[in-house]
């Protein structure tokens, strides 16, 4: 399993060569740039340059992209909406699709594998509408990603929309071959349980966001500090056909220090 760390860890500093750095001492292979204009400003093409300087002389390189949730410097809290590509208005649609493609154009000088994609928000509902926008999203933003190399993968989140049976039959209906899953088991723990979840969702992943929480609220906790079954779990990943990436996504509230996330991190790579 590819050892990856998402960048969402320090969400409330700017992403440098530095915090890059600390990731590669953790013993990370790949990392997961998150998509946030305060932590990691994609538009900004002089800190997206400084940042592709580093991956191109050192041997962690970027694995994924995390779409970004606002098109904001503060997460939202300014009052911008969320960016969700499934909105019942097509212009809040069109802006979400065109936010993320800006994101994708950070492959241009970053090559990155995948773009890990949200279908929605928290209260989404699953309907034939909701279908039918998620079909047309995912086939807008494959055929703007194709040509950077980078394919599509679909998390599933805390809303009915991207539950295991409804992501199957968006990209079964949309005949969507060549996107696939990126399995949050710290979501899928808050719903049905992760191995359910995997067991449906086994042939389509392609990564996992690794997270741990106590079964009341997605508090992105580090492995073993909640009370997900981590050998159960690991192994069922091990065990699907396409060998997922585990990608630890832990929660930036957390305040760890650059030390730590190194000293966790590597602990957590260790039950890889």
């Amino acid at each position: 399993m590819l050892k990856v760390i998402s960048s969402h860890v320090f969400l409330r500093n700017r992403l440098h060569p530095g915090l890059l750095e600390t990731f590669q001492k953790s013993g990370a292979q790949g990392i997961e740039l998150f998509a946030a204009r305060q932590h990691f400003d994609y538009t900004n093409r002089t800190e997206v340059r400084d940042l592709a300087d580093w991956f191109g002389s050192n041997p962690t390189k970027a694995f994924s992209l995390h779409s970004p949730l606002y098109s904001d410097l503060e997460m939202g809290r300014s009052g911008a909406p969320g960016v969700n590509v499934i909105h019942p208005e097509k212009g809040r649609r069109i802006d979400a699709m065109d936010e993320i493609k800006r994101a994708l154009e950070v492959a241009e000088q970053i090559p990155f594998r995948f773009l890990v994609v949200h279908l929605g928000e928290r209260e989404d509902t699953w309907s034939p509408r909701a279908l039918e926008f998620s079909m047309t999203a995912l086939e807008h933003l494959r055929a703007f990603a194709s040509p950077l190399g980078v394919k599509l993968l679909v998390e599933n989140l805390q809303n009915e929309v991207t539950q295991p049976a409804n992501i199957l039959e968006i990209l079964n209906t949309g005949h969507f071959k060549d996107i696939g899953v990126c399995l949050d088991v710290g979501h899928a723990h808050l719903g049905d349980g992760v191995m359910p979840a995997l067991s449906e969702l086994k042939d389509r992943i392609r990564s996992s966001h690794l997270h741990d929480n106590r079964g009341d609220r997605d508090s992105h906790l580090w492995p073993g500090d909640g009370t997900i079954a981590w050998d159960e779990t690991l192994e069922g990943l091990k065990s699907a056909p396409h060998s997922p990436a585990g990608a630890l996504e832990i929660h930036y509230a957390l305040e760890d220090k650059p030390e730590t996330v190194v000293h966790k991190a590597a602990k957590a790579f260790e039950r890889f």
